[in-house]
């Protein structure tokens, strides 16, 4: 049996198809774990949803950025298409209501404890035990099944920008989505910067990767991620992060997550010229 982690697919499913034909994928004996943004960009969301759907049980799979914007288009009434989306497919699809209900369903984040590990698509505030993140993602899951509108329509913004308890209500979900599937940049005093989308070495003074902030207070477990394709592939014992820019023409990534062994990478065809709009 392996585990292997996929990094950001983003409507690549001729690259996800060759990447489980190289790794010999057999739903007799292998999981897979998604880090999100199944959807967008790439030229085949429909194809790409259909196919990680049909993996049932073997797949787990978390909400990235690009498949929230694909629920909000659908069950929100305020958030319209932009420049680049490739969605139009899924929103016209004979199967359409089956797909999303079940992307609809998929977790924010997924806290593996016996086995150390936590999957999420963009990040951890540094504030946050991976215990209270996992509690936190599933207040957010609650509202999503129950109110999906009402979410959509009040989720996105950068405000708030930084952590504490006592946020209620939209402020309180809004935030932990953003944590979860938008931040790659964090101040030391905790405040999360949306905006900054470069490597490492690029960001303005007095911010750090999240993963790089003084006293994480997940750095005991493994967070396996995606959503930063100028970060790259980056593997260390607190960290694996999977984005490799498919769809910008780089790498569809995956690595067995119980093995020392080196990650398995296929080189995609660029669908979008890097820079086109939000990761």
């Amino acid at each position: 049996m392996a585990r292997y982690a996929i990094g950001d697919i983003q409507g690549c499913c001729d690259e996800l198809k060759a990447l489980l034909a190289h790794l010999e994928f057999s739903a007799d004996r292998d999981e897979l774990w998604f880090v999100g943004d199944l959807v967008n960009r790439g030229p085949q969301s429909l194809e790409t949803l259909r196919t990680v759907r049909a993996l049932g049980a073997n797949a787990t799979v978390v909400l990235g950025n690009h498949d929230l914007h694909l629920l909000a288009l659908a069950y929100g009434s305020k958030r319209k298409e932009k420049d680049g989306d490739t969605l139009d497919a899924v929103l016209a699809a004979p199967d359409r209501e089956q797909l999303l209900e079940w992307l609809l369903r998929r977790p924010l984040a997924v806290y593996d404890e016996p086995r150390g590990d936590f999957l999420v698509h963009g990040g951890l505030v540094p504030e946050w035990t991976p215990r209270q993140a996992a509690k936190l993602a599933r207040e957010v899951e609650a509202v999503l099944r129950d109110d999906a509108r009402a979410l959509f329509d009040s989720m996105y913004g950068n405000k708030p920008a930084k952590w504490h308890e006592g946020l209620r209500g939209m402020d309180r979900l809004r935030f932990v989505i953003n944590a979860f599937t938008r931040m790659r940049y964090v101040a030391l005093d905790g405040t999360v910067d949306l905006k900054q989308k470069g490597a490492p070495g690029e960001q303005a003074d007095g911010f750090v990767p999240w993963f790089d902030a003084p006293g994480r207070a997940s750095a005991d477990v493994r967070v396996v991620c995606g959503h930063w394709s100028t970060l790259g592939f980056k593997r260390r014992k607190d960290l694996l992060a999977l984005d490799t820019g498919c769809v910008w023409g780089g790498a569809l990534t995956a690595v067995n997550l119980d093995s020392e062994a080196a990650p398995v990478q296929l080189r995609c065809t660029g669908h979008q010229l890097p820079g086109g709009g939000e990761g």
